[in-house]
């Protein structure tokens, strides 16, 4: 654990050390709507997509209305598109907007809108909590870590965690890969925080470059 790696951790959480569910104007509780807003966001971010635009996608759902599973699943095909097209993500529009409604369906009807519930069903096995968020359509692995990274903040049995794409990002800034060792030399740093962070390092040569610079 040298100096410059604790100064390159600190550059690079007071520069970029915020949460995706953050950025995306989630104030992340564990209560049904912001943990929904996550998992939507989590979907959203796992396609191969800019994360900025994935944000912005979030925020336009939001922003149309579409705030819990309820009110997703009732919207129709075309309402869901449109949002996602002011998001700018158009790449995947028609698919994602048809995954949306079933995910949110699925919430519905077997959780009750609650992905509390889903938690409870688990019965504090991680692996399992996991395995039921792949379950809903567009969420696969990827999704499924996203959504996990971010809820550890209020999912104390999620974390401290920090999953690949972080770890990838700890490799391009010289950090060491152990996750134990990345902790430690974060500090009080929340975990989730850590992580958002060194994924936007992985993701953006751009943030990794400006970390260096500082730290430097």
């Amino acid at each position: 654990m040298s100096p410059g790696q604790r100064q390159i951790v600190r550059a690079l959480v007071d520069a970029h050390g915020r949460t995706y569910a953050e950025e995306a104007g989630i104030r992340l509780k564990d209560t049904p709507q912001p943990l929904y807003r996550l998992l939507v966001l989590s979907h959203l971010l796992s396609a191969r997509i800019r994360g900025s635009i994935a944000v912005a996608t979030a925020r336009a759902l939001y922003d149309a209305g579409l705030r819990n599973p309820r009110r997703m699943a009732d919207a129709d095909w075309q309402e869901r598109v449109d949002a996602l097209g002011r998001g700018g993500y158009r790449r995947y529009d028609e698919r994602t907007a048809s995954q949306l409604g079933e995910a949110a369906e699925l919430l519905t009807e077997r959780w009750g809108g609650d992905l509390r519930r889903l938690r409870e069903e688990a019965d504090g096995d991680l692996s399992e909590v996991r395995r039921l968020l792949r379950e809903f359509p567009g969420v696969g692995p990827t999704g499924a870590d996203i959504f996990l990274r971010e809820a550890q903040l209020v999912w104390p049995e999620a974390g401290p965690t920090l999953d690949r794409k972080a770890l990838q990002g700890a490799e391009r800034l010289g950090l060491p890969s152990d996750p134990d060792r990345l902790l430690g030399l974060a500090g009080t740093t929340e975990p989730a925080v850590l992580a958002a962070a060194l994924v936007r390092a992985a993701v953006d040569k751009d943030v990794a470059e400006d970390t260096l610079e500082r730290a430097g």
